[in-house]
This record gives structure tokens, sequence and C-alpha cells, in this order.
């Protein structure tokens, strides 16, 4: 029976905890993994490390859409069905899932290889940044299949509570795109010095290897549902299920990532050592998603098992629960670079002007971080229980406060970057306000 299922009977705090820390753990290693990359391209010089950091907000919008977004709504919706002791409609979504995660990553090559430059320009990128930038773009983006695909059998096995499971594997791809990115970048042995491609070359390489992985688990060795592609049907009805959730979802991601985008091409006016600076700081925002994202993923999977079984107040207080830890999490890391912002910029440069820039950003922005943690996690809890749309609401407020704030500092004349970071914590502020105070007034239960 429905009722039998662990997540509806089990401790919430410690269940969350149990949950999340492997998601956490591999999490962690993909931002070592990143932070890797990172301290590799900076060994190329300056110009190669604003290129990756111009190039960096659209990998990471990859990223929350494929694992966010549609991998969220992927697992919630699958959870919603083990909940409910339907495993076949379980299979099916699985199925149906990972076909709209491959249109999907068509759509991404196609959009950045043939796009990438138009793009990246619009963001102020020219000259020796820009050509950095799309050696990089253009040798991850023939590849994001990978990407795509292993964050959505990632996804699909969150559902099944196997956390470990996914993390694991998550974590080996982490190893092998550090390996790979050190020896393309560098040359090392029979391998050719590839530079900046090679970086995005370790990315792809590392995801391709984890969904490899995932592939023979879902298929072989999961007891709660199988990877089938012989017996299971493509379903547009499944896949509308996924989709309609999914969109709405994707709008969270894709205006912070568009509150990143407008930022850097602030940035841009004032040369190539803030850049440089701003990417650094920024970096350590997009690093913290996966932070947020293990406890995120854990009540997105829990809270879609408790909708299923309509324990709708138990759903909320998973929500509000691990929202509380990710909010903490992040909100002491935050504090830390702000107080000790070198333990984070040494890592990348040594270049005074880039490091006072960084230091601004950390020193104004990271106080506001706990923020931040809260509503992000607010936004996965919300894609379990199917309602998405007061969270998306909320990161758009922030997107207009960064993009109409920011358009006014420019016809003011104000070349001093720090009043632009104000910004980015007044949209932490707005975000946080929005979401946190519609789940509490019931947006998950509206309409049920």
């Amino acid at each position: 029976m429905a009722s039998q299922h662990p997540y509806l009977t089990a401790s919430i705090g410690p269940s969350l905890l149990r949950l999340a820390t492997p998601n956490i753990i591999a999490m962690s290693f993909m931002l070592i993994a990143a932070v890797m990359e990172a301290w590799f391209v900076s060994h190329i010089g300056t110009v190669a490390l604003a290129g990756l950091a111009l190039a960096f907000p659209m990998f990471m919008l990859m990223i929350m859409l494929s694992a966010g977004a549609f991998g969220g709504a992927i697992t919630g919706s699958i959870a919603q069905r083990l909940g409910a002791n339907n495993r076949n409609d379980a299979e099916a979504l699985a199925l149906n899932g990972l076909v709209l995660s491959l249109f999907l990553s068509t759509v991404s090559t196609g959009v950045f290889l043939g796009a990438g430059q138009l793009i990246y320009s619009f963001l102020g990128g020219k000259g020796a940044v820009l050509e950095q930038t799309l050696a990089y773009s253009d040798s991850l983006f023939w590849g994001c299949t990978s990407i795509w695909i292993a964050n959505t059998l990632a996804g699909i096995t969150r559902a099944t509570g196997n956390m470990w499971t996914a993390a694991i594997n998550l974590v080996a791809g982490s190893v092998v795109q550090v390996f790979v990115s050190a020896v393309l970048i560098y040359g090392i042995g029979p391998f050719p010095e590839m530079g900046i491609s090679g970086a995005a070359i370790g990315v792809v390489a590392g995801y391709l290897f984890a969904s490899l992985l995932l592939i023979r688990y879902l298929m072989a060795h999961c007891p709660e549902l199988k990877l089938k592609f012989t017996s299971a049907k493509i379903k547009l009805v499944s896949m509308s299920t996924i989709f309609k959730v999914g969109i709405l979802s994707s709008l969270n991601p894709i205006c912070s990532v568009a509150s990143v985008i407008a930022m850097t091409s602030f940035m841009t006016q004032f040369g190539a050592e803030t850049l440089a600076g701003f990417g650094i700081g920024a970096r350590l925002e997009f690093l913290m998603i996966p932070m947020i994202f293990g406890f995120g993923t854990a009540s997105t999977a829990m809270i879609g098992v408790n909708f299923g079984a309509n324990e709708i107040k138990r759903a909320y207080r998973i929500g509000w629960t691990a929202s509380l830890f990710a909010a903490l999490l992040v909100g002491s890391i935050g504090a830390l670079f702000a107080i000790f912002p070198e333990i984070w910029i040494d890592l990348f440069t040594n270049v005074a002007g880039v490091q006072l820039v960084a230091k601004s950003y950390l020193t104004i922005v990271g106080p506001f971080y706990f923020l931040f943690g809260l509503a992000l996690c607010l936004y996965f809890a919300s894609q379990g229980a199917g309602r998405v749309l007061w969270p998306v609401l909320g990161v758009v407020f922030r997107l207009v406060i960064i993009l109409c704030g920011g358009l006014m500092l420019i016809g003011y004349n104000i070349t001093e970057p720090s009043y632009f970071y104000y910004l980015i914590a007044a949209g932490f502020i707005a975000q946080a306000l929005t979401s946190a105070s519609s789940v509490y007034f019931g947006a998950w239960t509206k309409g049920r």
C-alpha cells in the first residue's frame, strides 16, 4: 500500500539529511571539478579565464535546465506515481522523460552552434575573449547530449529513493572530467594541447561516463523500476505531464541565468579584469546551486511521494524543513567568504585588479546567500508538489530588479562595479520573499 512507503512515515529532518547527503557529496565533487577546470584555465591566462566566465552562464543554464527544471519535473512526476503504487506509469514516465531530454539536447546543440557567436557578442564578448569563449562553448555543445542524458537518468534514479546510486555515478563522472580536462588542456603524454577546448571536452567525457553507468543501473539493477526500451511505449500524454511542469520550471533557471548574463553584460564595459573578477564571484553563486540541489532534490522526491499519497500537510513540513537546511548551509558559506574573500579568490588569480573586483562582489553579495538558498530550495520543493508558478515569479522579480536597476546605473554613468552588486542582493531579497510567502499562504494546494 502507498502508506507503507518510507517517505510517508520516516522522521522528516533525519530523512532529509540522509537523502541530501549523497546529493551534496556528488554536487561537491562536481563543484571541485568546476573549480579545477577554472584553475586549469587560469594558467592559460586572464583572457582565457574571462572567456570561461563569459561562457559559464550558458553552461550552467544547461545544467539547471537538465538537472533542475526538467530533471526535477521528472523526479517529482515519477515519485508521485511511486507514492500511489503505480509502477507502470512510473516506468513510462522514465522512458518518455529520456526521450524528451534527447530532443531538448538537440535543440541546445543547434542553438549554441548556430547562434553562439551572436549570443556571446550580445553579452559583450569581443576580440580574444570572444575567441576563447567560442572555443569552449562549441566543444561543449557538440557533446551536450551526454549532459542532458546523465542528469535525466540521475533524476529518475533519485525518484526511486536511490540517492547514493545517483551520487556515486555522478562522482565517477566528475573524476573523469578532471582527468580528461587536465590531459587535454595541457597536452599531457600523446594527447594534443587543446587549451580551453580541452576543458569543455573533459566536461562532456565526464557526463558521458556517468550516463553509461546510470543506464546500466536502471536497466538491470534498480528494484523500484526498470528503464525499458522494448516493451514501454513513447506517449505524448506522459511527455506532456513532464513538459508542462518542466517548461514552467525552466523559467527559473532561465531568469537566474539571465540575471547573471545581464550583470555580465554590464561588467564587460569595465574591461577584461573586471569581467574576470566578476566571473570568479558569480561562479560561487552558481556553485552553491549544487549544494541547495542536494536538499532540493531530496525534498522533491519526498514531497512527490506524499502528494501522491495525499499527505499534503506532511509535504509542507518537508518543504520548509529542507529549505531551512539549505538556507543555513549556503548562508554559512556566503558569510565565510564575505568575511574572508581571499580564501575563494586566491584559488583563481593573483592579479590585483581581478582580486579587488571579486572581493567587492563577495563582501556585498555573500551575506545574502541564505535568502538565495531558501528561495531556490522552495522552488525544488514546489516541483514535488507540481506547483511552481510563484517560485518562478520570484526569480522573475529578481531579474527585473537587476535589469532595470543596472540600466538606470548605466544611464547615470555609474562606473563603480560595486553599485551593481547591491542589485544582486536586492534581487535575492525579492526572490525569497515571493517564494516563501506564496508557499506559506497555500500556493501548493490551490486548485486541489
